[in-house]
């Protein structure tokens, strides 16, 4: 799954929740994503700006749904766990064991755990509350660039 592939799976409720998030803690970022939406949509900025914030997040969450928008896509999920969700992007980061700055991670591409070890991460990642954040996460690190983990991505695919 890329980026742009998390948004078109995206519930509409999702999105909205994410974009105000972003928002409130983020706005460089979250002024980028209006950005995307109004292109897309062939409007000026302050249109979507002027929209309740329903409307924000649907023409953001169709924008970034695009596969020309995945890398601004993938910015944005990065940017909303390091500003807006750091307490479980760094849970995620310890439990697969790569190294990190405060959920920066240190190395440009970290190495895949063993199977087994990735298993058992993702696992007991997903068992410690219904948080619908951690779905996301582990969708959103699998379809970052710098990550190549085929295993990774077989076990979220087992699972959806």
């Amino acid at each position: 799954m890329r980026s742009f592939q998390v948004f078109a799976a995206m519930t509409p409720e999702r999105a909205t929740e994410l974009v105000a998030s972003l928002k409130e803690k983020s706005p460089g970022m979250f002024a980028q994503a209006l950005a995307a939406a109004a292109a897309a949509m062939r409007a000026r900025p302050v249109y979507i700006a002027r929209q309740p914030m329903d409307k924000q997040a649907a023409a953001i969450r169709r924008a970034l749904a695009r596969v020309s928008a995945s890398p601004v896509a993938e910015e944005l999920l990065a940017v909303y766990f390091l500003e807006c969700r750091k307490d479980l992007l760094i849970e995620w980061l310890d439990a697969v064991g790569i190294e990190h700055d405060e959920g920066s991670l240190k190395d440009d591409e970290p190495k895949q755990p063993s199977k087994k070890k990735l298993g058992d991460a993702v696992k007991s990642f997903r068992a410690i509350d219904d948080d619908s954040d951690r779905e996301l996460l582990l969708a959103a690190f699998a379809a970052q660039s710098a990550i190549d983990w085929p295993a990774l991505d077989a076990l979220i695919s087992m699972d959806a």
